[in-house]
C-alpha cells in the first residue's frame, strides 16, 4: 500500500471512529413492496455494543429553481439504497434568498402514486418542534425518526411549506413523479388531495440512516447521464440505481449506500446547469454522512460546449476534485467519458479533447480505480458512436439497457479501493 493510500485509510478510520462516538443518534421508517414503518424491538447486548454511524441512503443535488407558491404541500418520492434505523432528512434552502418555513413534515411509504401504505405516515420533528424555519442559504436536519427503514424502499416525504418567496431550492429532473397541492395535506395518507403531479424534487436533498460503522456509501458525482436522462421515469433505472441493487445483493462488501448527485447539463469547471462540480463538491458529496467513495463521472458538457476547454483544463479540474476528496479521507473512482458522435455539438476538436481526457483517466494513476464506461458503451464498428443497443435516441444518453450495462461494468471491490 502506498504512503498516500495509507494516510487516506487512516483518515477514514479516524473519521469513522469520531462519527461512531460523536455522531447523532438516528432512526427510520421502512419496508419494501408492502413495507411499513415500525418501532424497533429491544436490541440485544451485542447489537447495543456495536458501533454505529449515520450513512446517506438517498441524495439529489440541490439547484436553483423558479419561484414557488407561499402555501403549498409537496409529496416527494425517493428510493432508499442502504437500510438502517433512525432516519433523518435534510431540507435545503441553499439557493433561496428568503427564509422558508416547513410548517409540517411527514415520512411514510408509497403504496401507489401519491397514496401511502396505511399507517406508515409519521410526523418528523426538528429540535423537538413540529415546524422549522430555514434561513436563506442554509440547510437543516430533522430529528431521528425511531424505527427501521429497509433498503430499496419507496420512501415518501410530505412537506407543508409556508412563506416561500423568490427562488426555491430543488432538483429539476427527478425522473420520478412527485405531487403537490395547495394548502396543508402533509399528514394525509390518501391520494385524493394531491392534484398536481410534477417531475422535480423540492427542498429535500438527502436522507440518511444509522447503521453499522463498518458500512458506507458511494456518491456518484455527474451530469445528465448520472441524473438518469433517457431512463424510464418512475422505474429507478438510472445507472446508480442499478449499482445500488448490485451492492445490496452482494455479500462481503462494506459499501452499501448510493447517493446520486448528478445534475443534467452540469460541468466540472463552469457554473451553468447547477454549480460546477468543483463548486458543489463540499455540499453535495463531502458533507454527506458515511461516504466511503466518490465516483467521478463528468466532463462531456465541458468538452462539447466548445468554450475553449483543453485536456489540461479538464485534468486540473479532475485533480482538484481528487485531491479534495482524498484530503477528506475518501476513495475516488473515475469513469471515462462516453462517446457522443451524432449529438449535434459533436466535432473532431471536441472528440480530440475527449480522447485526451480518457487517456489521462485510464493511465495517470491519479484515481484509486477506473471504470471504462467508454469501452463498455461504444460501437465496435465506430468507437466514436454509442452502441445502438444502448442509445437512448440522441447518441449521447444511454437507455435503460445502457444504464444497466454501465452499472454492471463497475467492479464493486473498486468502491473500497483505498
Amino acid at each position: 500500500m502506498s504512503a498516500a493510500r495509507f494516510r487516506r485509510r487512516a483518515v477514514g478510520v479516524v473519521s469513522a471512529l469520531v462519527m461512531a462516538v460523536c455522531g447523532p443518534l438516528t432512526a427510520s421508517a421502512a419496508a419494501q413492496a408492502q413495507p411499513r414503518v415500525s418501532v424497533d424491538t429491544p436490541a440485544t447486548s451485542a447489537a447495543v455494543s456495536q458501533a454505529k454511524h449515520s450513512v446517506v441512503t438517498w441524495g439529489a443535488s440541490a439547484d436553483r429553481q423558479g419561484a414557488g407558491p407561499a402555501d403549498r404541500s409537496y409529496r416527494l418520492i425517493v428510493r432508499t439504497s442502504v437500510g438502517g434505523t433512525d432516519m433523518r432528512i435534510r431540507l435545503s434552502n441553499a439557493f433561496g434568498d428568503h427564509p422558508v418555513t416547513f410548517a409540517s413534515a411527514y415520512a411514510g411509504l408509497q403504496k401507489q402514486g401519491a397514496e401511502l401504505v396505511h399507517g406508515s405516515n409519521r410526523r418528523l420533528s426538528f429540535g423537538g418542534a413540529a415546524s422549522v424555519t430555514v434561513p436563506a442559504g442554509k440547510t437543516v436536519l430533522s430529528d431521528p425518526l425511531p424505527g427501521k427503514l429497509a433498503a430499496q424502499s419507496n420512501l415518501v416525504i410530505s412537506l407543508y411549506v409556508t412563506g416561500a418567496q423568490g427562488p426555491t431550492t430543488g432538483h429539476g429532473m427527478a425522473m420520478q413523479t412527485n405531487y403537490a397541492t395547495a394548502g396543508d395535506h402533509a399528514a394525509e395518507e390518501g391520494a385524493a388531495g394531491w392534484t398536481d403531479p410534477m417531475g422535480s424534487w423540492y427542498w429535500l436533498d438527502a436522507v440518511d440512516v444509522e447503521t453499522s460503522a463498518t458500512v458506507g456509501s458511494v456518491v456518484t458525482l455527474g451530469d445528465s447521464i448520472t441524473d438518469g436522462w433517457a431512463s424510464t421515469t418512475d422505474e429507478n433505472r438510472r445507472w446508480p440505481d442499478y449499482l445500488s441493487r448490485r451492492l445490496q445483493a452482494a455479500s462481503g462488501l462494506t459499501v452499501k449506500g448510493v447517493a446520486n448527485e448528478g445534475i443534467s447539463g452540469n460541468k466540472v469547471l463552469a457554473d451553468g446547469a447547477g454549480q460546477a462540480a468543483l463548486n458543489r463538491l463540499q455540499r453535495d458529496v463531502l458533507s454527506q454522512p458515511g461516504v466511503r467513495t466518490v465516483f467521478l463521472f463528468e466532463g462531456i458538457n465541458d468538452i462539447k460546449a466548445h468554450s475553449g476547454v483543453t485536456v489540461d483544463d479538464m485534468i486540473a479540474g479532475y485533480q482538484e476534485i481528487i485531491d479534495r476528496a482524498h484530503a477528506a479521507g475518501k476513495c475516488v473512482v473515475g469513469a471515462t467519458v462516453m462517446p457522443f458522435k451524432g449529438w449535434y455539438e459533436y466535432d473532431a476538436a471536441a472528440e480530440a479533447v475527449r480522447q485526451g481526457v480518457n487517456d489521462w483517466i485510464r493511465n495517470s494513476g491519479a484515481l484509486d480505480a477506473v471504470t471504462d464506461f467508454d469501452k463498455i458503451t461504444r460501437n465496435p464498428y465506430d468507437p466514436q458512436l454509442i452502441l445502438p443497443f444502448f442509445d437512448g435516441g440522441d447518441h449521447l444518453h444511454p437507455n435503460d439497457k445502457g444504464m444497466q450495462a454501465m452499472a454492471d461494468a463497475v467492479d464493486l471491490r473498486s468502491l473500497t479501493s483505498c
